[in-house]
């Protein structure tokens, strides 16, 4: 996006142009009116500036602003002569802060309230107390270029390295990646979304995620939209998947976390959290992601313009995507699935089945690390493992029972992820190829089996280590290596083998992509 920052060319008694205010998107203001600060707007031929796009060029924001020396002294421009500066870096989220002076007026100030998230409350204590922000910025004109670019080219490739995107997103992976897939899909246009509000909602979003969780942060939002852009480019999903059910995927996807604490369900019960006894113990986490992001599309009015029924309903079924990946509902929804695939009664034509199946695809993405490349999928099990970790660290220091798996002592990322991969994760993908069983749910199972092999391999070389260590003494120390050789060699082997067979007999360096695209 461009934003074009004009200084004023007509004299200060002149009112704003018609062909500006009734551009579409226009939002108008003045500087006497309750956005700067006095209690009562003035009418509307009284403003004295908007922002605003055409219909025409809905790649450029307009932001015209009218010699009011106040009003450019409060957004810190200072005065000069009538000349344009084009494409000026600034704030998105400053077009919506409010903006407070010392009114003249005796009438009393009007405060405008809104719920904060987690994230957002933290961030204003911090401000209160003079701590600066973690998180830089957001510019609004910051466009994807160069490698970033040439990457959403390849956007439905399953090696796609989001850790990479995110980098040279300067930390912007969910709102570039969101944001380009639903323009790709033509969803925009399709549901007359406004592009200011559309902005400022993903934006809103990625700052609702805590940068600060090893895992449960935008980045795995990002991943996780990734991978259900895969899943319905399938060929089952792609023909028959409505422009709704694709929207509704998406956003479902980045939201599907949206505001997580960093620990689990039951540590938020036995803390007595408040939000444990708001949703009354029940996907207390899922029921905090979907009304967080019910409530930021409310604050931005991104359905707004939607009939209010229809506006519900999407809200509904965004609801019920996100509940789906509840860990605990796991086995009750694979039992569906299963029920369904064994009577082969899924018609896709019946809107109840594609919700069902969007369910199983978005649980699918959020679980989706161990189907990753090694060195993917082994970054994402470290940084699972050590949130289990953080939580455990602090069950510990609070003298509370400590979680299964969550105590670093007792526990490994390798026998913590062959655990998930055996009784989570390959019963779930194994059904899911069942229902597509094309090159993507072949190459995912591939990865997995390798990724456990590997994982395996890791176990044994650690056990070797530590008996090599106990026993201390040069026979043992000859065992030991030994071990440690045979346990690497047989899992390098048994790596070569998966990847052959997911690549079809390919070497181990051609393993498939998932996808059609080079």
């Amino acid at each position: 996006m461009e934003v074009c920052y004009q200084l004023p060319v007509l004299p200060l008694d002149r009112l704003v142009p018609k062909h500006v205010l009734s551009r579409r998107g226009a939002i108008s203001f003045s500087s006497s009116s309750s956005l700067f600060g006095a209690p009562d707007p003035r009418q509307l031929s009284q403003r004295r500036g908007a922002i605003s796009y055409d219909s025409s060029d809905q790649t450029a924001l307009y932001i015209r602003m009218l010699g009011d020396v106040r009003v450019r002294s409060q957004v810190g421009f200072e005065p000069e002569g009538r000349i344009s500066h084009p494409y000026l870096c600034i704030d998105f989220r400053t077009l919506h802060t409010r903006l407070d002076y010392e009114s003249t007026s005796t009438a009393p100030e009007r405060r405008v309230h809104r719920l904060l998230s987690f994230q957002r409350y933290l961030h204003s204590s911090r401000l209160l107390r003079g701590v600066p922000q973690q998180i830089p910025l957001h510019i609004l004109d910051e466009d994807y270029t160069g490698q970033a670019r040439c990457m959403l080219e390849k956007v439905g490739n399953w090696n796609f390295d989001i850790f990479l995107f995110d980098r040279l997103t300067n930390g912007n992976s969910l709102i570039t990646l969101t944001f380009h897939l639903l323009n790709q899909y033509g969803l925009v246009e399709l549901f007359q979304l406004d592009m200011v509000k559309l902005w400022r909602f993903l934006v809103m979003v990625q700052e609702d995620y805590h940068s600060d969780n090893p895992y449960h942060n935008a980045i795995h939002a990002a991943d996780v939209t990734q991978a259900m852009y895969c899943y319905m480019r399938e060929p089952m999903l792609a023909k028959s998947l409505t422009s709704c059910d694709i929207l509704l995927g998406l956003l479902a996807a980045a939201t599907h976390d949206l505001d997580h604490p960093g620990v689990n369900q039951p540590f938020l019960i036995k803390t007595d959290h408040y939000l444990a006894t708001l949703y009354r113990n029940t996907s207390v986490l899922e029921n905090h992601h979907w009304k967080s992001a019910v409530g930021l599309l409310r604050e931005t009015g991104l359905f707004s313009h939607l009939p209010a029924e229809d506006s519900l309903n999407m809200e509904r079924e965004l609801g019920s995507l996100i509940l789906a990946t509840d860990i605990s509902r796991q086995n009750d929804y694979l039992s569906r699935f299963r029920r369904h695939l064994d009577q082969e009664n899924l018609c896709l034509s019946n809107a109840s089945h594609r919700h069902f199946i969007l369910q199983m695809a978005l649980k699918c993405a959020d679980i989706c690390n161990p189907c990753r490349p090694w060195e993917l999928s082994k970054r994402w099990s470290e940084k699972v493992t050590e949130e289990f970790f953080q939580q455990g660290d602090i069950e510990k220091k609070h003298k509370l029972e400590v979680s299964p798996l969550y105590d670093r002592e007792i526990n490994t990322v390798g026998n913590i992820q062959i655990g998930f991969m055996t009784h989570v994760a390959e019963p779930l993908f194994a059904e899911w190829t069942r229902f597509s069983d094309t090159r993507l749910s072949q190459t995912m199972l591939g990865y997995m089996g390798l990724n456990k092999a590997s994982w395996s391999g890791l176990q044994q070389e650690q056990t070797s280590v530590s008996k090599e260590a106990e026993l201390g003494s040069a026979g043992g120390d000859t065992e030991g290596s030994a071990a440690t050789t045979t346990a690497t060699a047989t899992a390098a082997a048994r790596r070569d083998s998966i990847t052959a067979q997911a690549a079809g007999g390919t070497s181990s360096k051609e393993i498939p992509q998932g996808s059609k695209e080079s």
